[in-house]
Order: C-alpha cells, then structure tokens, then sequence
C-alpha cells in the first residue's frame, strides 16, 4: 500500500495478503530501475518483522512505523540484499524501534547463510544481482528481492559465478512446496509462483541461446551482441542490459563455450 492508498485493486491485494498476515508498503521512489517503486514487506505480528525496510524517505518511514506499531512493534528486521533502495531506511527505522537486524554482508546482528533460520524466516542464497543477495521464506510466501520481480525482469551482476548461481537458485525455489505467492522487491504480489520462476528461468535461458547463435554467427563486439540477441532492449536500458551480458559471457566461460576475441564489457570499481 501506499499513503493515501485506497484504490480496488490495492484492496483487493491487502485482502489478499491478509491470509498470510503480510502487508506491502510501496515506497515513493519510481523509476527505470525501480519499477513503481521498492516494496517494503510487513510480516506477522506481536511482534511484526520487516523485510527490506527501503529507501529513507519521510513518508515512508512514518507509514512503515505506523504499520509496525499496529501489529505490535518490531520483532527484527531482515534484507534480501543491502543496495541503497532496499537498505537506506534501516538505521532510521532501528533509531525509531529498536530490533537485531539480519542481512547478508555489512554491520548486522545476524548474518544470512543459506537455510539460516531468523525470525519467521528461511534465508536461502539467491546470488545474482548481487554477492549477498537472498530469498526469505515464511507466511506461506517468498520474498524474492530483486531475484525475481512482479514485472519484467532483473539485471545479473558479472562476479564470477553470478549466473550460474542465480539459475540454480531459481531452480530451487521452483522446487519447493512451502510457498504459494511471491513477495518481490518491485512490482506486485505473484499468485503464480510457479508459472513465474519457470518464466524466469526460461527468460534466461533463452538469452543465453541467442547469445550462444550470435557468437556462432561471428558476432564479437558488445554492441552486435546487445544487438542479436537483446534486440528489444531500448537504448536507455542498454547499460543494464550490457551488466548481464557480461553475466552470460561469463557463464560461457566457466562451461568452456565462449569463443576466442569476444569483447567483454569492463565495469571497474565497480561494488556489486
């Protein structure tokens, strides 16, 4: 939900997500990147824990707050990952009310590991977009962070073995039977859970297929790659689109598969 909220569609999600005692709270931060905006998760109650507290704005703040003091104060907080779109607002909302904070790498109290247990919540690794990224399950719902979204799909981050982790974890949580919604990072509720990971994974897989076409067809440079097998991908998204190129060749690489003189695109200094 947002503030101010109140639309039939928002209410029929809040009913929804009520059978599993979930809320969305919808940050105000859209974009290319962010899609309508990042999702802040309400879990349980007495007490409520959050999933991905979001950016530091004011609005969104005192709506979380409001949220967590109706179910009871906070029990902890847990991040999928820490960019700034899902983290900022953590030390704002642990100022306010005080709980241990779990998250994958940086200053937590508890640190994720696959299959951890924290709260409510299974952490399983779901690197991909990013080194400590992780999908948290509990409720009878899966929070997928960026691994997965309500629409279109993620970038994958180039540190090695990124891809080929992030399709294992899809592969996995495809398999589990413990979840019948997705609760991504951006966009709306998944009902379909399954029908979703599949669509990713063939989403992936298929990138992968043109790009191995595209270098059988002698294709080498990042702009012909881009070209033959992201041909949809407007110009304003090539950057991103030009990050998980880089994911896929370096997946090619790690099998054996990648042909001699194929241009690999260069982000130093980069911190993914």
């Amino acid at each position: 939900m947002d503030a101010g909220a109140g639309s039939a569609e928002e209410a029929s999600e809040l009913q929804q997500l009520s059978g599993h005692d979930i809320l969305r709270i919808r940050a105000p931060n859209p974009g290319p990147m962010t899609l309508s905006g990042t999702n802040t998760w309400v879990v349980g109650r007495g007490p409520a824990w959050v999933v991905d507290p979001g950016p530091l704005l004011g609005s969104h703040l005192e709506c979380l707050l409001d949220a967590v003091d109706a179910r009871g104060g906070l029990g902890g907080v847990v991040l999928t990952h820490d960019h700034s779109d899902h983290s900022e607002a953590v030390g704002a909302l642990l100022d306010a009310r005080p709980a241990p904070l779990a998250a994958g790498r940086g200053d937590a109290d508890v640190r994720l590991e696959d299959e951890k247990r924290v709260g409510p919540f299974q952490a399983l690794s779901a690197p991909g977009h990013a080194p400590d990224h992780f999908a948290l399950i509990a409720a009878g719902a899966c929070f997928t962070g960026d691994a997965v979204l309500g629409e279109g799909s993620v970038f994958v981050s180039p540190y090695p073995g990124a891809m080929s982790g992030y399709l294992a974890a899809l592969e996995r949580l495809r398999s589990r039977e413990d979840f019948d919604v997705l609760c991504p990072g951006h966009g709306p509720p998944v009902w379909e859970a399954r029908a979703k990971l599949e669509e990713y994974i063939a989403h992936r897989l298929d990138r992968e297929n043109g790009l191995i076409a595209a270098l059988g067809d002698g294709r080498r440079t990042v702009a012909e790659l881009l070209d033959a097998a992201w041909p949809e991908v407007p110009e304003t998204l090539r950057p991103l689109a030009t990050v998980t190129l880089a994911a896929h060749l370096d997946r090619l690489e790690e099998r054996d598969a990648l042909p001699a003189g194929v241009e690999r695109p260069a982000f130093e200094g980069v911190a993914w």
